[in-house]
């Protein structure tokens, strides 16, 4: 499944009010995201910091639902998510023949 495959399949499962374009997919993904963390604060809690394959799932199920919420928030913004990974791979080759993959800033 390409990118935009799935952008398009998850977007037509989007029930929000079209007055909340942007707004609500963007608090859902902030939300989700925070989800992920919390897999991770819990691995370190209760598990010893072992990654155990039901772990993993639970970290790879919560990333589902982040990468729903980046395609509605794309699609709102009229953004493709095969664009947007084009252009962050682009971002990232020019950074690294420029040496500057590390460090911080927007305008590396």
């Amino acid at each position: 499944m390409t990118f935009d495959e799935y952008q398009e399949a998850a977007v037509a499962t989007a029930i929000y009010p079209k007055a909340q374009v942007i707004v609500y997919p963007t608090l859902g993904l902030t939300n989700e995201a925070g989800e992920v963390a919390g897999k991770l604060k819990k691995i370190y809690r209760d598990g010893n910091g072992e990654f155990t394959l039901e772990a993993r799932q639970k970290i790879a199920d919560e990333l589902g639902d982040v990468l729903w919420y980046m395609a509605a928030l794309a699609r709102d913004l009229d953004i493709t998510l095969s664009s947007i990974a084009d252009a962050n791979i682009a971002k990232l080759k020019d950074r690294q023949v420029r040496g500057v993959l590390g460090g911080s800033g927007d305008n590396r």
